[in-house]
């Protein structure tokens, strides 16, 4: 008897570890791999299935954000507005949304307005905003609760070419491009603000690589939250991260964003400034 007991109580822990474990375990596993996505495949849904895993307890939820500083308003319904660039609307051509996830994009912000029209919100100034990634209806931002998209971005300094795990939670529609690829598709809202259906793995670059994350909402709750995998957070930089407008955001990120001078190296900010 006292054996049984032993067995059934040993049983009975590594069952309680294992699930006291299983959502951060569950986090860092991949089960939307292959990307990134094709040109004719960007507004195509994930085939697997998802997850419906509770990422609360996770400490990586990023909270601040560089983009535009209000959203896209009336934007008759998500199902109308994914299929729109509008990044390409709002700067009449100059800026894309995959351009605007590469670096030349990024620099292009400074120059570059959010104009679209009084209809749509009017004119949005570039700047770096938090969110709480607990409240589910964090896109608002003090504007209109439905009908609205959102753009949000950070610079990850990854210090080598790296896999990783992005794990993204939203409603409705997200789109995520990484230096200039669309990685993420999906029209189907998460359940949760911090539940995630597909942790992606991805392909960061030595130095910046610029996400640009955009959901777009059509009515109830409205949130768009993302987080990486431990080790990426361990290992890597991301920005924002001290800043708080347009102006130190770059100050920020100037020793990790690479230019090109007039000769053939690739450089950084903080290059040329230590050889002026």
């Amino acid at each position: 008897m006292k054996k049984l007991y032993q067995c059934t109580l040993a049983i009975a822990i590594v069952y309680a570890l294992a699930t006291s474990v299983s959502p951060l375990a569950l986090a860092q596993k991949a089960n939307l791999k292959g990307g990134p996505l094709k040109e004719k495949d960007w507004l195509v849904n994930p085939k697997e299935g998802h997850l419906n895993e509770n990422h609360a307890a996770n400490k990586n939820w990023i909270t601040k954000w560089y983009g535009p500083e209000g959203n896209y308003e009336n934007n008759g319904t998500f199902q109308v507005s994914g299929k729109i660039d509008l990044i390409d609307e709002g700067t009449n051509g100059k800026l894309t949304q995959p351009e605007l996830s590469t670096v030349a994009g990024l620099k292009k912000t400074q120059t570059i307005k959010m104009a679209w029209d009084k209809k749509h919100g009017g004119t949005r100034e570039w700047t770096v905003f938090e969110l709480d990634p607990a409240v589910q209806d964090n896109m608002n931002r003090d504007g209109p609760a439905d009908n609205i998209d959102t753009y949000v971005m950070c610079v990850v300094a990854a210090p080598k070419d790296m896999k990783a795990v992005m794990s993204p939670a939203h409603d409705d529609h997200a789109q995520i491009w990484i230096n200039g690829d669309k990685w993420y598709n999906n029209t189907a809202w998460t359940g949760a603000a911090q539940e995630v259906d597909y942790n992606i793995e991805i392909d960061l670059q030595k130095g910046a690589n610029v996400v640009l994350y955009r959901c777009g909402e059509s009515g109830g709750a409205a949130y768009i939250n993302l987080h990486f995998d431990d080790n990426t957070h361990r290992v890597c930089k991301i920005y924002p991260d001290k800043s708080k407008d347009q102006k130190s955001f770059f100050s920020e990120v100037a020793g990790i964003l690479p230019v090109e001078p007039r000769g053939k190296a690739t450089t950084t900010w903080a290059d040329l400034k230590r050889n002026e």
